[in-house]
């Protein structure tokens, strides 16, 4: 039986500061979890803030296996990982594994990072996913349980960021006001397809179709991609960098300036940019990976283009700016998955896998009403 001296706690590995995280955890910190983090140097540490009742939460295993030297390091950072989860489920600590990658997107060894999600999808007592489609796009690495998975979706960012006036977001990067523009946001990795991109609008120069103005934004992945990046670049096309992480409060900037958003993923399961898109008022065009069609398809602010044909779909679909005005779709889609709705089912999730049911916090509320009458 968990001692109801303190708050339930939730313990989140990896240890590192996210807007994703922050957001989700809104709602559980509202209602009295002590959320703490688990460092990869000091599993055992952490380890012991936690027990019967608790509940660890892993999310990204990028720094498990993937930071090691050698393929033997990775299988020795599994084993270490492996055995500090089967520890404290040993001590009643629940486990939820959240499925945010396939794998994680600089992948330097295979075998141990499939081993680590078989064990996870094994382990875990919930296994959250952000898409229904997920079991089916990761059944060729690894099996999720249908009994034990949770869907909650990834959250839009209303109420997060403003939308700016496209005018004022223009001139502040310099664009004229009727220029049009194509916007990649977000880090800058192999598999977001930047070449696909890069190439469309190389065809759309070749074959004499007008060509959007480019707005990149984000830091390059891994560190010395921007050389290689800047090496790819349209020559053609007037293109306006920021190869850095974006400041919060220039987001809108990036958004409102532009006219569609493009995010030619190669590899993907789940992208909060979309979703950041869409809060921001911006369509958006995406490859027709099946997930992502039947995820997005009956979104009209949506538009897709045969991953198959690559660069050559793209500029047949950026050369064809869509006209009808889709704000009220964008509006009504980021308002079904408004950041503190997400965040409640989550809590709902802690509360079961916890056996709390949010009961500490209302205890304790409870009884400072009963003294105050």
């Amino acid at each position: 039986m968990r001692n109801r001296r303190r708050p339930p706690r939730l313990l989140v590995f990896p240890a590192w500061p996210n807007r994703y995280l922050t957001m989700l955890q809104r709602a559980p910190k509202d209602a009295g979890y002590e959320i703490m983090g688990a460092r990869r140097k000091h599993l055992e540490e952490d380890g012991r803030k936690v027990g019967r009742g608790d509940v660890l939460h892993v999310h990204w295993t990028q720094r498990v296996a993937q930071i090691a030297d050698s393929e033997a390091e990775a299988w020795a950072g599994v084993e270490e990982f492996t055995g500090f989860v089967t520890r404290l489920k040993k001590r009643g600590v629940r486990v939820i594994w959240t499925v945010h990658n396939l794998l994680p997107h600089e992948l330097r060894y295979l075998e141990p990072e499939l081993a680590l999600s078989r064990f996870l999808a094994e382990a875990a007592d919930s296994i959250h996913v952000m898409t229904v489609e997920t079991p089916q796009v990761v059944e060729h690495l690894y099996r999720l349980p249908p009994e034990r998975l949770r869907h909650i979706p990834h959250f839009s960012y209303l109420g997060e960021y403003d939308p700016m006036p496209s005018d004022r977001a223009r001139e502040g990067l310099g664009l004229a006001p009727d220029e049009p523009t194509v916007l990649f946001f977000g880090r800058l990795r192999s598999y977001k397809g930047l070449e696909t991109l890069f190439s469309a609008l190389a065809l759309l120069t070749e074959s004499g179709r007008g060509v959007p103005t480019l707005l990149l934004a984000g830091k390059p992945e891994p560190a010395g991609a921007e050389n290689h990046i800047k090496t790819m670049l349209p020559t053609a096309s007037r293109v306006v960098t920021h190869f850095s992480f974006v400041d919060e409060e220039d987001i809108p900037t990036w958004f409102g300036a532009a006219d569609v958003a493009v995010f030619p993923f190669t590899q993907i399961l789940n992208s909060g940019s979309v979703h950041l898109a869409a809060t921001l008022g911006v369509p958006v065009v995406l490859p027709d990976e099946p997930h992502l069609v039947t995820q997005f398809g009956q979104e009209p602010w949506v538009r897709f283009y045969d991953r198959d044909d690559g660069a050559a779909a793209l500029a047949d679909v950026l050369a064809g700016p869509d006209p009808a005005d889709h704000a009220a779709a964008m509006a009504a889609f980021s308002e079904r998955l408004a950041p503190q709705r997400i965040s409640q089912e989550y809590l709902e999730l802690l509360d079961e896998l916890s056996g709390d049911r949010g009961g500490f916090l209302r205890a304790v509320r409870g009884g400072w009403d009963r003294m105050r009458r």
